[in-house]
């Protein structure tokens, strides 16, 4: 393939990279369903354990990523029990649209 081409070729992929980069944050399984579970409000681990099904390691993986990717933020109460809450930060409450429209296109398409 010529440099040209090869040019043309990058330059057409450019506009589906935010879209690759995105799904590569958000995209695991068990991400977008921790996500999708904390759009109804703030939760404990063992509430956020039930609810979805993952393993307390598995669970815990994936909070400390969203927790590093800034989807959520962790807020400890250190009362007698101690308890961790988990919720989701301006930038993953700003995913909630997104879901919805999956959902509809989901619904209409599969």
């Amino acid at each position: 393939m010529a440099t040209s081409d090869q040019q043309t070729v990058k330059e057409h992929n450019e506009g589906a990279c935010s879209v690759v980069d995105s799904l590569e944050q958000i995209g695991s399984q068990w991400r977008l369903i921790v996500l999708h579970d904390l759009q109804e409000g703030e939760k404990r681990f063992n509430e956020l354990k039930r609810s979805t099904g993952a393993s307390s390691r598995t669970l815990s993986r994936v909070l400390d990523d969203l927790q590093e990717m800034e989807f959520v933020t962790r807020r400890l109460e250190e009362d007698a029990p101690v308890a961790t809450y988990y919720s989701l930060t301006e930038k993953g409450a700003s995913l909630c649209p997104v879901f919805d429209e999956i959902a509809e296109w989901a619904d209409e398409w599969l």
